[in-house]
């Protein structure tokens, strides 16, 4: 399940920042964004490692957007789409935020 941002209640802070070690949690594909690649063309699998480039936010619904170099591309990606390599401080790790299972 994605989280979803509430009219009138601040947004999550991000989970990850730039220069964090990540691996992808699942398969990422082009959404039409790498004009390299085909639509829909397999970008990164599980497993594969990345470091956080850049963080946004979505425009509508105000989620964190994470830009991840997996060193073949760069992708745009959601938390629930990434795992952190290492442990993440207390202090960022769940913030009592629980992730999807």
């Amino acid at each position: 399940m994605t989280q979803q941002h509430l009219p009138g209640l601040e947004p999550a802070p991000p989970r990850y920042r730039e220069g964090d070690a990540v691996v992808a949690a699942v398969d990422l594909y082009n959404d039409g964004s790498h004009p390299d690649a085909a639509e829909d063309q397999l970008l990164a699998v599980p497993g594969c490692t990345g470091e956080i480039v850049q963080v946004g936010r979505q425009q509508d619904g105000g989620l964190p957007v994470y830009m991840v170099d997996f060193g073949h591309a760069v992708i745009g990606c959601f938390e629930e789409e990434l795992l952190a390599l290492s442990p993440l401080s207390p202090e960022r790790s769940g913030q009592e935020r629980s992730r999807p299972t």
